[in-house]
């Protein structure tokens, strides 16, 4: 995404320099580059339950800058075969309703998750990164309802870019807060009271449902 264009300066004081596409946390970076291997499979596979896509990932350490990390996930994301891609949307489950919405917003949402997993045989799954809290309860229920008239295989496509952008936007979240040098090591348990509370808006990076790190097989 190029970077946005700043406000009009006065000629005297000099320009800042461009805004970076994705935030740079060279500590949550050097943090993954450095974990042994299966600490950062486990850690991939809490984005994006594929043991070959986490082991292509990681196998590709060092990586220079955050951006060049999520363009390699995208790479081996893309590159999946069918049946890991089915493997890893099976590992997902669609979120519940915010116990704050109201009862009709409840029983909608709860229905057509319901429908479209009637109908694809797995969660849906949607990135809302960049969508504000206000409008994520409505952008999942325009986004069922839309992708219900998809074919099968239609939405195998959708859902699989859904998945990657997902798995993306799950993995800068952990590069810049699970690893950041104030955050507990990877795998350890939460201190108390430093989980989201249960009736916490789901977060971009939980608009599917999924485990904090991925079961290993």
């Amino acid at each position: 995404m190029p970077a946005q264009q700043g406000d009009p300066r006065h000629p005297a004081v000099p320009a800042a320099p461009a805004t970076p596409a994705t935030p740079a946390t060279p500590d949550g970076l050097a943090c993954f580059n450095a974990v042994p291997a299966e600490v950062a499979e486990e850690l991939l596979l809490s984005c994006c339950h594929s043991p070959r896509w986490a082991e292509r990932v990681t196998a590709h350490r060092p990586y220079p800058t955050l951006d060049a990390l999520l363009a390699a996930a995208d790479e081996a994301g893309y590159d999946l075969p069918a049946a890991e891609r089915q493997e890893a949307l099976a590992a997902e489950s669609s979120t519940a309703p915010h116990p704050d919405a109201p009862p009709a917003a409840q029983t909608a949402l709860r229905a057509a998750h319901a429908a479209y997993e009637s109908r694809f045989g797995h969660a849906f799954v949607i990135s809302l990164d960049g969508v504000r809290p206000g409008e994520r309860l409505d952008q999942v229920l325009a986004g069922i309802r839309s992708r219900l008239a998809n074919e099968p295989e239609e939405e195998r496509v959708v859902a699989a870019d859904e998945l990657r952008r997902l798995a993306r936007a799950r993995l800068a979240h952990h590069i810049g807060v699970t690893l950041a040098p104030d955050a507990a090591p990877p795998g350890a348990t939460p201190a108390p009271g430093a989980a989201p509370s249960p009736g916490a808006a789901p977060t971009p990076v939980q608009a599917s449902g999924m485990r904090r790190f991925g079961r290993r097989r």
